[in-house]
């Protein structure tokens, strides 16, 4: 709360010095103030010129140096000391990245700075100090600040109030779209990747002959980002499309790659473009990773053959290996493919943030292209007015030659008594005084009367251009077209890098395409030690365990099925088979492979089926049908799907077999109903199966009608019960007592069995 003090002090301040206020007020307005100050003057650039204030005092800093394209390069620490001093009160450091990256080729599609040095690699490594390197501007560099001493822009005063700077740049270089730009704000941020200048300048020719365009015909000019380091745009026409009608969305880039045969049907693949802003040498890393994590089984080894040109080579384990399917399973887990965000957030004519869609960023530009015309154009209207006044007062001069010759000899102020006599201005009069005795000759009177001329007709030119909008429409699409063919597809420069394609629909798995395809038996213990079995086998009775140790599950499977292993805590653990341990010994401890907790015990092993349902069980008699695609598990902790608290624990899983459920509890009463009385759910209690007053649940099993329900005894005979209709009711009802001969354990079927 401010305090009513005294104010003795010059501006306003209290006597003591101390501004007394509430800390929420002083936060949100100071951190607002910055805030703003971030968004305008540092995050998001101009949608006119494309340019953030530094890239703009850096090439305003290079035209007052001089520095244009046809001159020599200066150093880069002349040029960064002069926009600190002068233009950008920041530091230097921040000054010289920003200088560096117009200079990129590999960062900007058409570089605005032409340096000379270590100006850094794709590679990531930094460029040399400023003190060594050198630069000047490059013709695109020109273009933006065309027009900047004929009154095209507005001024204001630098930081110190000592000179002024530009707004905003004349922008003959549609630099926002060929250029783009990245920058991070206080709550919002802009990412616009580059764009193909003659596309750009053919959309905007249209935009000019139709300037309600709908987005798709601006896209039949403008195909999608062309960035400077090339690649393969991969993204649905329809998603380029609505990002670009938005303002919002992604392209999905991929590098350019190739296959060279190496002898004896060997080959390898040629990596020449990676995608945007991606560093090469981190891209290696990555791959390199993978391999040593065999992540990528169908790749053997990476080297970087780059010198000027991206040449990275990568070599498959075997000549066998479709190259498609290698690069396919790349493309998913490493750097080769990149997305590529939109969001055009720029500042628009009025300082104000905003997202524009493509017709809205490219009619900003004309726009701005036509106030530059018509300040140009006024401001050498009125150097031609000026000239002309002078011109009449030669002219004057020169028709009354011998009177001007006396009034200046003979008159004591001639400057009036030309004024006087010949009713002529201020100008003019002192432009007559001041010429020279040489000029009053015919010729002289000549070239007066044909400047005189040129000047009027260029008048009558430009006020014409002033006063139609159909004129100054007309000349923007000439400066336009002037520009499409100094940047046209057959240029070197100007040729779109980046294709598009589509990616190619593959109907296999790419996780198991690099896996030779085996059948193997999973064996899991009782105690929980895993392995994998070569071959299909039936008879498991001559298995070795370790002491105290036995069979608990098995499973029929190939190596690039999924092992599916459903524990007491309710959760599922995923396995892949061909990782498994081989089955020489006694396997591994399965708590190596997945976060299974010691109190808790495998219920369930088998192979993963994703067109088959479920039904899960605990012990307190609760339980639900689950999709099994909806229970796959993507890391080591499993994925909850049985919600068990207190004592209970998940006791069973089985597939649906038919469409009914047995339920036998510790009770040994069983219950019969039907599965659809269960519902389906992706993680849960569940609902009640039977009903018991001591005990649990036991177990559970799903038949059909037709074949009756049967379970198998303590001699292993198979029993039918053929009076199983009686034991039918509704779910969560207790039962009725089993049949005679039932198995003492309670189970239907016993529970080491081979799943198949």
């Amino acid at each position: 709360m401010a305090k009513d003090t005294k104010t003795d002090t010059p501006g306003g301040l209290p006597s003591g010095g101390i501004i007394e206020e509430h800390i929420d007020n002083a936060l949100s307005t100071r951190y607002l103030a910055y805030a703003l100050s971030t968004i305008t003057q540092r995050a998001l650039p101009d949608v006119r010129d494309g340019l953030k204030p530094v890239h703009r005092r850096i090439l305003y800093a290079m035209r007052q140096l001089k520095l244009n394209p046809e001159n020599a390069h200066k150093k880069c620490a002349r040029i960064v000391g002069d926009v600190m001093g002068q233009y950008h009160p920041h530091g230097d450091a921040s000054i010289y990245d920003a200088l560096v990256k117009l200079s990129q080729s590999f960062s900007a599609r058409y570089p605005l700075v032409d340096g000379q040095g270590n100006f850094g690699n794709i590679d990531g490594d930094s460029p040399a100090a400023m003190r060594y390197t050198e630069a000047k501007m490059t013709a695109a560099g020109t273009l933006l600040l065309e027009g900047l001493d004929e009154d095209a822009v507005d001024f204001i005063p630098t930081y110190n109030e000592e000179d002024t700077e530009p707004q905003v740049l004349p922008a003959g270089f549609p630099n926002l779209l060929a250029n783009g730009s990245q920058g991070i704000a206080v709550g919002m941020a802009t990412s616009i990747p580059p764009h193909n200048v003659a596309e750009i300048c053919n959309a905007a020719l249209h935009l000019i002959k139709a300037p309600k365009a709908r987005i798709e015909t601006l896209m039949d000019h403008i195909l999608g980002p062309d960035l400077p380091t090339g690649g393969i745009i991969v993204e649905p026409k329809d998603s380029m499309l609505e990002a670009y009608a938005t303002g919002r969305g992604g392209f999905k880039v991929r590098a350019r790659w190739h296959t060279e045969e190496t002898g004896r049907g060997q080959y390898q693949i040629i990596v020449t473009e990676i995608p945007y802003q991606v560093q090469k040498s981190r891209l290696i890393e990555k791959l390199a990773e993978i391999i040593e994590t065999k992540k990528a089984p169908g790749l053997d080894d990476v080297r970087d053959e780059s010198a000027e040109d991206i040449r990275i080579v990568l070599e498959p384990k075997s000549k066998n290996i479709d190259a498609t399917l290698l690069m396919e399973s790349l493309f998913k887990i490493s750097e080769l493919e990149s997305r590529v965000s939109l969001n055009m957030n720029v500042l628009d004519a009025t300082r104000t943030p905003r997202v524009m869609n493509l017709r809205e960023v490219l009619q900003a530009w004309l726009d701005h292209r036509r106030e530059v015309l018509l300040r140009r154009s006024n401001q050498r209207l009125g150097k031609i007015a000026d000239r002309m006044e002078v011109l009449d007062g030669y002219m004057i001069a020169f028709l009354n030659l011998d009177e001007v010759i006396r009034i200046i000899r003979f008159e004591d102020k001639p400057k009036e008594e030309l004024i006087k006599a010949f009713k002529l201005t201020e100008r003019q009069a002192d432009a007559i005084l001041n010429m020279r005795l040489r000029a009053l000759n015919k010729l002289q009177e000549i070239e007066i009367k044909t400047e005189r001329d040129a000047l009027a007709a260029e008048k009558k030119e430009l006020t014409g251009l002033v006063n139609t909008e159909k004129k100054q429409w007309a000349a923007i699409a000439g400066q336009i077209r002037e520009l499409r063919d100094l940047y046209g597809p057959k240029t070197e420069q100007g040729a779109r890098r980046t294709t598009f394609d589509e990616a190619p629909e593959l109907d296999v798995d790419l996780a198991t395409a690099f896996i030779t395809k085996e059948p193997i038996t999973v064996v899991l213990s009782e105690k929980g030690w895993i392995r994998a079995m070569k071959g299909k086998m039936d008879d498991l009775k001559g298995l070795k365990f370790k002491d105290g140790d036995k069979l608990g599950f098995a499973a029929h499977a190939e190596t690039t099925d999924k092992i599916i292993v459903f524990a007491s805590n309710g959760k599922f653990y995923t396995l892949d088979a061909n990782k498994l341990p081989g089955g020489r010994g006694n396997g591994e401890p399965i708590r190596l492979m997945v976060d299974l907790e010691n109190d808790h015990v495998p219920v369930a092993m088998f192979v993963h089926d994703p067109s088959r349902r479920l039904v899960l069980a605990s012990s307190d008699g609760y339980g639900f049908v689950v999709k099994e695609e909806d229970i796959v598990a993507s890391t080591r902790g499993g994925r909850k799907t049985l919600n068990v608290k207190g004592d209970a624990e998940a006791v069973r899983c089985v597939s649906i077999q038919g469409e009914k459920i047995a339920a036998i509890g510790e009770n040994r009463k069983i219950l019969v109903f039907d599965v659809e009385e269960l519902p389906e759910m992706a993680r849960g209690k569940g609902v009640r199966l039977q009903k018991y007053k001591d005990g649990g649940l036991m177990d559970i099993v799903t038949f059909k009608a037709e074949e009756g329900l049967y379970f198998i005894d303590s001699a292993g005979r198979r029993n039918e019960v053929s009076d199983w209709n009686i034991l039918e009711g509704k779910r969560a009802q207790a039962g009725r007592m089993a049949p005679r001969g039932f198995s003492r354990q309670g189970k239907f079927v016993p529970d080491k069995r081979l799943e198949v």
